[in-house]
């Protein structure tokens, strides 16, 4: 099964709100880079992120559902 991330932040709690929501809404969502990321002073940037994944078939409405979240306040369509 492959993933898509639908979801990219800097910050750690936000990304484990998105991936409950998503969780909450039917999708199995997975954080991802949150440990590396969290790590090392600044590697957050260097690594691109903290991410969140659904598997592919489920990615636009994933992608729709965040989209319709007005506390969303990071870029969701990576």
């Amino acid at each position: 099964m492959s993933f898509t991330v639908v979801f990219k932040t800097f910050s750690s709690a936000e990304a484990q709100i998105v991936r409950s929501r998503l969780d909450a809404a039917g999708f199995d969502a997975t954080v991802i880079n949150e440990i590396a990321s969290l790590s090392m002073e600044g590697y957050s940037m260097a690594a691109g992120g903290i991410g969140v994944q659904v598997p592919a078939s489920q990615a636009e409405d994933a992608r729709r559902l965040i989209h319709s979240s007005p506390a969303s306040s990071s870029d969701p369509s990576e």
